[in-house]
């Protein structure tokens, strides 16, 4: 039988690896002022709010009962250092079109919010924190066939964007909030040992490692993505977070069904990891604490 494209590129895990419709499916944070963040979610960011109690909110894009980040109050969280804890670096909500990102990049400017900007070669990205310090990206895909690759390896880098030519690609529509096909893209965590990183993502897990020499940084993924996953050492002499800390609660990898749900599970058990079941749903932790849920696909 063939290759499939995607197996001529990166570095494919020795064992199990994850199916290639694997992708991701939301992020739970804790922060410590449920209404600041909400108004900040809503206004700055444009999710809708789904659902709601005292203490806990489910957002998502607009047109769509989709959830992609949910929300925890706890009134007594810390806020993230300036230098980070180990877990969250960011979590990244992709756009399903490049004029999307250009109409929420004006309305960052129209609002006066202040935001990083980068272009990756892969994708064109805007960063922001917020109002507890958790980082957030919001970025647009280049097309697949754009994307280049040396030898095996995809290329990335980190380059001025152009925010003129992307707000130009808007064509003066408002920013009317997340459009319906938004979702989490992938997840960036702090770690404080790439190997680790990778024993434990790669090996064990199953994600394909796409981007390996990239400074204090390995990003992997599934079905040949940029990256679902990336992780980085930069947060020097960070420790883990906490439950006293505003942080990353748990992070969701769908993948097609329970029985590969299990497969994946399995295979982390058998590493030496933990993987406890849940409901059809399996909960895995990484070497630095940070959980991760693997949901199956719902038909």
């Amino acid at each position: 039988m063939p290759a499939r494209a995607d197996e001529k590129k990166g570095i494919l895990p020795k064992g199990y690896r994850l199916p290639e419709a694997t992708h991701l499916g939301r992020v739970r944070l804790q922060v410590a002022d449920l209404g600041r963040s909400l108004l900040f979610y809503e206004s700055v960011l444009g999710l809708r709010v789904i659902n709601r109690t005292a203490d806990s909110a489910s957002l998502g894009p607009h047109g769509e009962e989709r959830e992609i980040v949910h929300l925890r109050g706890l009134s007594s969280a810390r806020p993230v250092p300036r230098r980070g804890l180990l877990g969250l670096y960011h979590f990244a909500i992709l756009l399903p079109d490049r004029a999307s990102l250009g109409r929420f990049v004006a309305h960052l400017a129209e609002t006066g919010v202040y935001a990083g900007m980068s272009d990756h070669f892969v994708s064109e990205a805007v960063y922001l924190t917020d109002p507890d310090g958790l980082g957030i990206e919001v970025y647009a895909d280049r097309p697949r066939d754009a994307w280049r690759y040396d030898e095996r390896q995809l290329r990335m880098a980190t380059n001025h964007l152009d925010v003129d030519d992307l707000v130009r690609s808007a064509h003066g529509e408002p920013w009317i909030g997340m459009p319906a096909g938004t979702v989490l893209g992938h997840v960036h965590l702090y770690v404080d040992d790439i190997d680790k990183a990778e024993a434990f993502y790669h090996d064990a897990l199953g994600f394909d490692k796409v981007v390996w020499s990239y400074p204090g940084a390995l990003f992997m993924s599934a079905g040949g993505y940029h990256h679902h996953l990336g992780t980085n050492t930069w947060a020097k002499g960070a420790s883990p977070a906490t439950n006293a800390d505003a942080r990353l609660l748990e992070w969701e990898i769908v993948v097609p069904s329970k029985k590969d749900a299990e497969q994946a599970a399995q295979n982390v058990a058998a590493a030496g990891y933990e993987a406890k079941p849940e409901n059809g749903e399996w909960i895995l932790s990484d070497p630095w604490g940070t959980r991760l849920r693997l949901v199956p696909e719902k038909k």
